[in-house]
């Protein structure tokens, strides 16, 4: 008897099975990539807000040391020589000239919102000469803090002589941004649930607190209008307010993304 073995055909994918397995793997695998993508532009948008973050908060807090100190040494220091004290805490132009007083609103411009200058020793220690410090807002965009020394000098005007030694100190400070990217902004804000730049106008960087020792209410008033008071010498706090922007917009909606910090710097020199 003659045995006849049967073999079966072995199984296999068709085409067509192959075709849809190949095509679910490229729907996950793009999907994968998608969310892989989405997860890299929010770590980045994420890290420049940190990182924009960290610069603004270093910057306010040598703004508060600078106006800490503002006015020292005081004018009891024992000298003739104008560049080993101080005239007053904060100086302006035009109209401050050593060793020439300045009044805000009479004999010079008052104190700035996006530009504040210092007088005072960073280094007592050291007993070098008085240095005018100078925060102004500016840059090409209008969104760049600079900072600037240069050292006191007779006849000389601090306004001048900082304007040549600026350099970039915080970048994309936006609180005086033009008008189109302020509503962008404010918009950007309002989704987040914070009100930035109330009734979508710019936010000074600096206010100032005067002492009032001539009128009855020792309470310090704000001096934004000319008066006895009002003047350089009277200037006790000032509020510091940094909006500041990252660099990138948010991975997902798009909008600018911001940083709201606030601190007061406080004159403790009390012989001004």
């Amino acid at each position: 008897m003659t045995c006849i073995r049967q073999t079966s055909p072995e199984a296999g994918f068709t085409l067509i099975e192959l075709l849809a397995a190949l095509g679910i793997f490229l729907l996950i695998t793009g999907a994968a990539f998608s969310l892989l993508t989405s997860s890299q532009q929010r770590y980045q948008t994420d890290s420049q807000l940190l990182t924009s973050f960290q610069e603004a908060r270093l910057g306010l807090d040598q703004m508060v040391r600078d106006i800490n100190d503002a006015g020292y040494p005081p004018p009891s220091f024992v000298s003739t020589d104008v560049t080993t004290f101080t005239r007053s805490p904060f100086g302006w132009s035009p109209g401050y000239t050593v060793p020439t007083p300045c009044t805000v609103d009479i004999t010079c411009n008052p104190p700035g919102d996006f530009d504040l200058i210092i007088e005072t020793n960073p280094n007592p220690q050291d007993g070098g000469p008085v240095q005018w410090i100078r925060y102004q807002l500016g840059g090409p965009n209008g969104t760049t803090l600079l900072r600037g020394m240069a050292p006191k000098q007779w006849g000389h005007d601090p306004a001048i002589d900082t304007a040549t030694n600026l350099g970039t100190f915080v970048e994309n400070v936006v609180n005086n941004s033009p008008n189109l990217q302020i509503g962008q902004f404010q918009l950007s804000a309002t989704s987040a649930g914070a009100v930035v730049f109330p009734s979508g106008n710019p936010v000074p960087i600096f206010q100032y607190t005067c002492d009032t020792p001539i009128t009855a209410q020792p309470p310090p008033t704000l001096c934004s209008a000319a008066g006895a008071d009002n003047s350089p010498a009277n200037i006790r706090d000032v509020a510091i307010t940094l909006i500041v922007a990252s660099p990138l917009p948010d991975a997902t909606t798009g909008q600018p993304r911001l940083v709201k910090l606030t601190a007061r710097g406080r004159r403790v020199n009390p012989n001004q």
